[in-house]
Formats: C-alpha cells, structure tokens, sequence
C-alpha cells in the first residue's frame, strides 16, 4: 500500500488553528514556531481577529513556512464573529489542510467551550483532560475561553486544550522559550507526521 504525499506535495498548506491574538500569544507563537519550524501569521493577531478569511488565505499561500499558524480572536464577543468567518472559509478552502487546533483557556463566562483531546499543562506534561488559563488540569474535557466556542464546528484532526498563551504565571513567558505552547505545536505537527503514513494515498 502506498503512503499519502504531504499536504504540501499536494499542493495544499497545512494550517494550525490557535484561538487567541493578543500582543503576549503572538510573541510566544513567534518563539514556538521558530523552536519548531512553522511559521506564524502575525497578521492575524488581534482583539478581535482583523483580517478576513479571504485575507488569511493569500498570507497562507505567500507565507514560506509549514505548517502555518493562524490566530483567530472574537474577544468574547458573541456578536463579533470575525474569527468564526475566517475559521469557515479556511475550513471550505481547496488549499487549506487544517491539521490541528489549540484551545486557548481563559477566565471567561458564558460561553460553551470546547471539547479536547488532550491539554498540555502548565508544566508541559500531556493530561487528558481540560486546563484553565493557567495551565491546571481540570476534572472536564471542556476548555473555556473567549474564542473556544468556534472550534465546536471545526473537524480537525485534534484539538489540544492549553492554558493563556505566553502566560500561565511566567512558566510560558517567550523569554523562557515558551515551553507549553511550544510542547503543544510539537504534539500537533507528531500526530500530523504519523496521519501522513496511515492514511492509504486517494
């Protein structure tokens, strides 16, 4: 049986979906992505997410790095649904491979959340269940945060509970390497590498 191609043999980038955009989450995606060989749209920073779906995607497609990272941020606004928009046109496009998520855990109210397949704590220490914003494992497979909600609709092939990107008490500051968010994307891009050589080539 032969092997699937890459998603950028086939042409398509392979995108990792994070739900956050503060000034604090991008300078430790920034940190993580150059431990781990992606690279981060900055663009996409923000509160709320400024850019558009259609924008994300030409940045994907110019952008040298995969997989790409991508922010999206409602704010914790209901009524603001620009990460949502950006997060379904992502998920609709022919050139986009959304290989995996992180559900960022904030303290938050009224929201739904998120189910997960696993967090990485605060310690950087795989658990199986939900985190808070400050990295502690929870007794619920349920992340909460301000922009989690919209991962309810995403199909993605795993989806990794972490707590406030670049915070968690300084044990995830940028200056420290930001080891948890860093340890999250390296779990996304493993399982990614071990799907490319399971899945029977279409």
């Amino acid at each position: 049986m032969q092997h699937a191609q890459s998603s950028k043999a086939r042409g398509k980038r392979r995108v990792i979906v994070v739900t956050d955009g503060d000034h604090m989450a991008l300078r430790a995606l920034k940190m993580a992505a150059r431990r781990t060989g992606c690279e981060v749209i900055a663009e996409s920073a923000g509160n709320p997410t400024p850019a558009s779906g259609v924008q994300l995607v030409d940045w994907i497609r110019q952008s040298a790095g995969d997989p790409v990272i991508v922010m999206l941020d409602d704010n914790g606004n209901k009524h603001e649904s620009g990460g949502e928009s950006a997060l379904s046109v992502l998920l609709h496009h022919p050139d986009i491979e959304v290989i995996g998520a992180l559900a960022v855990a904030s303290k938050t109210t009224d929201v739904e959340g998120a189910a997960v397949d696993f967090s990485i704590d605060r310690f950087g220490h795989r658990v199986e269940r939900a985190v808070d914003k400050d990295g502690f494992e929870l007794n619920s497979y349920i992340v909460e945060g301000d922009t989690v909600d919209i991962l309810r609709r995403l199909d993605a092939p795993v989806v990794i509970g972490i707590g406030d990107i670049g915070k968690m008490q300084g044990l995830d500051a940028p200056q420290r390497g930001s080891p948890v968010t860093t340890c999250a994307i390296e779990w996304v891009l493993m399982l990614a590498h071990n799907r490319q050589f399971e899945r029977p080539q279409e």
